[in-house]
């Protein structure tokens, strides 16, 4: 089992809103919850009660389609509203998810961690130093997790902050992004964030544009490369992701949770139970 460690904020997170595109559900897809692997289910992150679709379940979607005798295993770390600060090496949330993957490559083949995260510091001046201490917070990850080669795949900051909304005070995003150019280098590779559009918040990228975000990641990832911009072909893969036919045993799961939310009574859980099962 393959496992990527999702680190950064609010946007690696998810705020983009469930019902605005089809779940993806995949039993090689898992995600680490209380120390256990389970089927990934969004949200990925509970970081917030908020938390929604971020760019890791269709990246996980993608690497399924060209992995599909293997499974994947997502680390949720990210954290709302961190700054990179936040993530020093003596900092809270680097002991955990450090402690996270540590414990993940027990059981799975750490290949590399997804950050996104800037919004931050995208205000009085903090860029003039964001690249230093980027670069140092991924030395460190490396060094901790003894993987000197580890693949980070980091995403810029999209181009509406800092024009409405909570993303208003975010007007130093161009800046940020020029420092992850810096940043993106010995096995460091940065996504574009083009053409990415926001909830009404101003600040959160939203479910559609996190879908195609996570298949630009996918992409630096696997061409071990930066993707200076949107994919052409992000709508016909999301697509095909989208269009997968559903396995029996995630038919099963889909099933117990309609019952278990009380969407379905007993009688016709079983039925369907039945028709799955036969």
């Amino acid at each position: 089992m393959k496992s990527i460690l999702l680190i950064g904020q609010s946007n690696m997170a998810g705020r983009g809103y469930l019902s605005d595109v089809p779940a993806i559900y995949n039993e090689n897809i898992e995600m680490l919850r209380n120390g256990w692997w389970q089927m990934m289910a969004e949200p990925i992150h509970f970081d917030r009660e908020v938390a929604g679709v971020g760019p890791a379940a269709s990246f996980a979607a993608a690497w399924s389609q060209d992995n599909p005798d293997e499974k994947i295993g997502l680390i949720p770390c990210a954290e709302g509203g961190s700054s990179i600060d936040e993530w020093e090496a003596d900092q809270l949330l680097t002991r955990h998810a450090l402690a996270e993957a540590k414990f993940a490559m027990e059981s799975s083949e750490l290949i590399g961690i997804l950050w996104h995260q800037g919004e931050n510091d995208s205000l009085n001046g903090r860029y003039k130093n964001y690249a230093k201490k980027l670069k140092t917070v991924f030395a460190h990850f490396r060094k901790e997790l003894g993987l000197p080669e580890l693949p980070i795949i980091m995403g810029e900051l999209p181009d509406f902050l800092g024009k409405t909304g909570f993303g208003l005070s975010a007007t130093e995003f161009a800046e940020i992004n020029r420092e992850m150019v810096k940043a993106a280098e010995d096995n460091c590779y940065l996504v574009s964030a083009e053409k990415l559009r926001a909830n009404p918040d101003g600040i959160h990228i939203n479910a559609e544009s996190q879908r195609q975000f996570g298949i630009r990641y996918y992409e630096a990832f696997v061409q071990k490369r930066n993707i200076l911009h949107a994919l052409g072909d992000e709508d016909e893969r999301l697509s095909k992701i989208y269009g997968r036919a559903a396995s029996k045993n995630e038919k099963i799961y889909l099933l117990s949770r309609d019952f278990a939310l009380g969407e379905i009574n007993y009688q016709k859980f079983m039925e369907k139970f039945a028709e799955i099962t036969e």
